[in-house]
């Protein structure tokens, strides 16, 4: 499937192609003084907003930092094309380019100043002119010729939270007036109220501080430069804030980010909105590359998903946007979400895992920490008593004006019925017309990418893969006895989903043959699902051998899922010590955390690992 055709530069004399600037930080959500948080110090944002638009309506694609940037390297969503897992390699669609190759295509130079991290099988740094800590608009050889540049700060990363050293570094150039003190911010009420808890939440505020005398730097450079009425800036963060519940989540903690625009005079003909206004338009992320493509007199290609937000000739709004959680690091649990501008739908495809899987690196924060001791003393409070829930709702719906912590689940309110079924439907067409990739596991995804040596974005359409049908069986409502009909279905994904609800609907099945029959299936996960079934079921003298065999398999997705069955069932896995161990060198890090973990609870140790 090729797109270059697509893409052509329109006739747009020099003088009306502007420079185009983003300025993007990490792991923070809207807590900036323009909207309207009494404790955040950040005066060149609010600047910047008084001089542009205020968008209160801006969403991530996913609330992690690889993922969300799959999506906006591309203008899709990382699930359209198997790049929805932390750390692993998307596949680009046959003839698809990444957006700063139509920029520089159209003539502009373009920088990025300094991260990639998009979770991308490319050359990170090939698609720009420069891609390092050096790289600048300023650098362009024909200071005439327009520039499309980046600017990231990791100043506000969830690191710089949980580690005083980095965080101290951080703040170095923060005068010591400007710094809050441990206690001077309320903590959100989901978090147990202690003393570290209040200090790691003052260290987030005055990391943003930090982050806006950056952000006043580069916007002094562009003025310096005389080029502030030549430029339109974009100021984003990538995600919701760098701690527990946010970063890794769905809610709006999660999702809603900071979102700033600012156009020259001009070319204000290009903003739909007016100077100085605040707007509640959805925006997504996969709306920035149209965007920018749009302002740059590039047609937008085919296969970017997304609309213009800026410029001449504007589709009709969103009515919704749409965002994913798969992989998050070394744990699977599929969720999908679905907001417009009141309410928030989410869908949690494997609602029969905790809320907080244990995660290697959010376990060392101390937030988390002080979750863990809070669960343990019966003191979290009342308000997050759901991210210690040992499992989730099938469904979700909040709304977030009455409810913008989201911690009131209306899904089961007759009140909010057709609500609930318009979000519903919303993410259904959703996931069929994108051929969410979510639904087939990540190591199926590869498989499939291997044998036909194409992109799943091109093999979710050339070869008719049932997305509807897979759906269906992943949603968990089938009976019993549909289940083991999809046992023989002939597509992976489905026999996959059977096996896998048949094991959450242990209790009401009474033939365990259809299940030891695919022990043998020809794709080792659902082998793996059908084991976990059988362990379920209290059967795991013929589930272990298998889940041990395929813990050495030389798939790393297939051994990081023995790994987790292994490491749910618990006391069942005890004969599979010596497999677990055998593992703890594995070159894949993330299979190494989870047998790590199964080993701590099952031996009483407290190994650590990276």
């Amino acid at each position: 499937m090729l797109f270059l055709a697509s893409c052509s530069l329109e006739k747009i004399t020099e003088p009306d192609r502007p420079n185009i600037l983003w300025i993007t930080c990490e792991d923070i959500s809207a807590q900036l003084g323009c909207y309207d948080d009494p404790y955040a110090h950040t005066p060149n944002l609010d600047k910047l907003a008084e001089q542009g638009v205020l968008y209160t309506h801006a969403f991530a694609s996913a609330p992690v930092c690889a993922v969300a940037r799959s999506s906006i390297i591309t203008g899709m969503y990382s699930s359209s094309y198997g790049s929805q897992h932390m750390r692993c390699e998307g596949r680009m669609p046959e003839g698809a380019k990444t957006y700063p190759e139509y920029l520089q295509a159209a003539g502009y130079f373009c920088t990025n100043n300094a991260k990639t991290d998009f979770n991308l099988d490319i050359d990170d740094k090939s698609v720009w002119d420069e891609s390092s800590v050096k790289a600048h608009w300023r650098n362009r050889p024909d200071k005439d010729q327009p520039f499309f540049a980046v600017f990231n700060f990791k100043t506000t990363h969830e690191s710089r939270v949980n580690t005083l050293e980095t965080h101290l570094n951080a703040i170095k150039d923060v005068p010591e007036s400007l710094l809050k003190k441990a206690g001077d911010i309320p903590v959100p009420p989901y978090f147990p109220d202690t003393e570290i808890v209040q200090e790691l939440w003052t260290r987030y505020y005055n990391n943003i501080t930090a982050m806006d005398i950056q952000v006043g730097e580069v916007l002094r450079q562009l003025e310096e430069d005389g080029l502030m009425e030549n430029t339109i800036v974009i100021y984003y963060s990538d995600h919701g804030a760098g701690i527990p519940r946010h970063k890794r989540w769905l809610f709006d903690s999660g999702l809603h980010v900071p979102f700033i625009v600012r156009v020259p005079e001009k070319y204000k003909k290009l903003l739909p909105h007016a100077a100085g206004t605040k707007t509640d338009e959805l925006v997504s992320f996969i709306d920035l590359p149209p965007t920018a493509l749009t302002l740059a007199g590039v047609t937008v290609p085919e296969n970017m998903e997304g609309r213009a937000f800026l410029g001449k000739d504007l589709s009709p709004q969103r009515e919704y946007i749409y965002a994913g959680r798969d992989r998050m690091d070394e744990r699977y649990d599929m969720q999908r979400a679905v907001r417009n501008h009141r309410y928030k739908y989410i869908r949690y495809y494997e609602a029969y895992k905790p809320y907080c899987q244990y995660m290697n690196t959010p376990e060392k924060g101390d937030i988390m920490k002080a979750i863990r001791a809070a669960e343990l003393v019966g003191t979290m409070p009342e308000a997050g008593q759901h991210i210690i829930a040992s499992q989730k709702p099938a469904e979700a719906l909040f709304d977030t004006k009455e409810d913008p912590h989201e911690l009131n689940n209306l899904a089961g309110d007759s009140a909010y019925k057709s609500v609930l079924e318009e979000m519903r439907q919303a993410h259904g067409q959703w996931s069929d017309r994108t051929k969410d990739t979510g639904l087939i596991p990540e190591t199926i995804i590869r498989k499939w990418e291997g044998e036909d040596n194409a992109s799943i974005y091109d093999i979710m359409r050339n070869r008719d893969v049932p997305i509807t049908a897979i759906r269906e069986t992943a949603l968990g409502e089938k009976t019993v006895d549909q289940l083991i009909a999809d046992l023989n279905h002939e597509n992976d994904a489905v026999r996959y989903w059977a096996a896998i609800h048949l094991g959450n609907k242990a209790a009401q099945v009474t033939d365990m043959a259809p299940l030891e029959e695919r022990l043998t299936d020809l794709v080792a996960v659902v082998q793996t699902a059908a084991a976990r079934a059988l362990c379920k079921m209290d059967r795991p003298e013929k589930a272990l051998p298998v889940l041990r065999q395929i813990l050495q398999d030389k798939d790393e997705w297939n051994r990081l899922q023995a790994a987790q069955v292994l490491d749910e069932i618990g006391e069942q896995a005890r004969p599979a010590i010596p497999a677990l161990q055998s593992v703890m060198e594995d070159e894949n890090k993330y299979v190494v955390r989870v047998a790590n973990h199964a080993l701590n609870l099952m031996l009483g140790t407290e190994i650590v690992v990276k």
